[in-house]
């Protein structure tokens, strides 16, 4: 009895140091770690990856991703608002494209004004050349302007009463040929187009153009050169596309030949250019800087004559001026804008232009320049700018632009 009694203390005692000792253990054992910074950053994002839904777009970007899609699978027809010249006012036309590959297009188009200029042409685009590093066009047509302002050479002898009008017709062919020997940021162009300008009086409230000058005090008056005209330009240009960009530059010089078959009217200019685009605040403010200066010089004693000198006035140089407002053989232009960019097909701007024309080069940059100020809003897609509408002031009063393309 007493063994037995011995055996269980015995049991006993070693199955409280056994439970003692499996305490102690547990007391010793160590507390999980904290979670560490980067495992709850891992979490956190786990859970919002969790919450995330696909993006779903509003009903204007349906729409366009709707037009998009269109496009992609060609459209036939489509709306064409180049007029036959500036200062045609409101133009309305249409075109129609057949796709001969699967980027070669021929494009059949026409215009007309509510003042009568009327435009016809066609124009084959070979837009993937050489490895998609050139660019070819080839264009033929007609246009017809009836009545082409006119207020007399110089930027400050001329008054704005001092308008006439003429008109011309203009049957043209052209082929030009851009090649990117990089495929980006260095750009060459040739040119060749054959035309004739069989100019006229023009019609309107103004009086003729014949009517206040002669053969003698306005050179090309009553003339209808016929023109062999060359060109050759040089460029450095980073921009998404001309059309319409936010960000890049472009600098370029260009060397034009008008040669009259008659070797009465031919002349020579040169063009230099320069645009920069400075996004800022990840381009939701874009200020965009231009300047261009067109030098024209008689050939062999030739005369340059006034409907083919530079000029400043219009929807893409002065624009707080009538359509080709100021003319002489030399002219300057310099702009700004300050873009905000409202959405993704919408913008505002507000601008300012200022420029000059002279009969002698030295006096580009010595005298007074004209100058307008103003606001537009445009509408526009990746590369093009379909739709712009500004306002612009200068001396001369308020004017109103409607284009289809971007200003620089």
């Amino acid at each position: 009895m007493v063994g037995t009694m011995t055996t269980r203390v015995r049991w006993a005692i070693m199955a409280i140091a056994t439970l003692t000792c499996a305490g102690s253990a547990a007391a010793q054992e160590p507390a999980p770690a904290p979670a560490s910074r980067a495992s709850l950053l891992e979490k956190a994002q786990a859970d919002k990856a969790a919450e995330l839904r696909p993006y779903e777009p509003d009903r204007v970007e349906k729409a366009l991703n709707r037009v998009e899609k269109i496009l992609r699978r060609g459209v036939n027809l489509h709306p064409f608002f180049d007029s036959a010249y500036s200062g045609g006012g409101f133009t309305l036309g249409a075109g129609y494209v057949k796709y001969l590959s699967d980027y070669n297009t021929l494009d059949f188009r026409g215009s007309i004004t509510f003042s009568g200029y009327k435009r016809i042409e066609s124009e084959f685009l070979a837009p993937r050349l050489f490895n998609r590093r050139g660019r070819l066009s080839l264009l033929g047509g007609w246009r017809d302007a009836t009545a082409v302002g006119f207020y007399g050479l110089g930027t400050e002898n001329t008054s704005v009463n001092d308008r006439v009008n003429y008109a011309f017709e203009q049957p043209y062919g052209a082929a030009v040929l851009d090649f990117w020997p990089t495929r980006k940021f260095l750009l060459l162009r040739g040119g060749l187009d054959l035309s004739t300008w069989n100019t006229t009086s023009g019609n309107g409230p103004e009086p003729p153009i014949d009517d206040v000058y002669t053969p003698e005090t306005l050179p090309g008056l009553g003339g209808s050169p016929t023109y062999l005209h060359s060109e050759a330009t040089v460029g450095i240009d980073t921009r998404t596309s001309p059309g319409y960009t936010r960000k890049g530059s472009y600098l370029g010089v260009s060397f034009h030949n008008f040669h009259d078959s008659n070797g009465q009217f031919g002349f020579h200019r040169t063009d230099y250019e320069a645009i920069q685009h400075i996004p800022i605040l990840k381009e939701t403010w874009v200020v965009a800087l231009h300047a261009r200066a067109e030098l024209a010089t008689s050939a062999d004693g030739q005369a340059v004559p006034y409907f083919m000198m530079p000029a400043l006035g219009g929807g893409t140089s002065l624009r707080g001026f009538s359509s080709w407002r100021f003319r002489d053989l030399n002219s300057l232009l310099l702009q700004a804008e300050w873009r905000i960019i409202g959405s993704r097909i919408a913008e505002m701007a507000l601008f300012y232009d200022a420029g000059r024309v002279t009969s002698r080069r030295s006096d580009l940059f010595d005298g007074h320049f004209k100058s307008d100020y103003g606001v537009g809003f445009r509408l526009h897609g990746r590369f093009a700018t379909p739709l712009r509408v500004e306002f612009a002031h200068g001396n001369e009063g308020l004017s109103l632009v409607f284009s289809a393309k971007a200003p620089f």
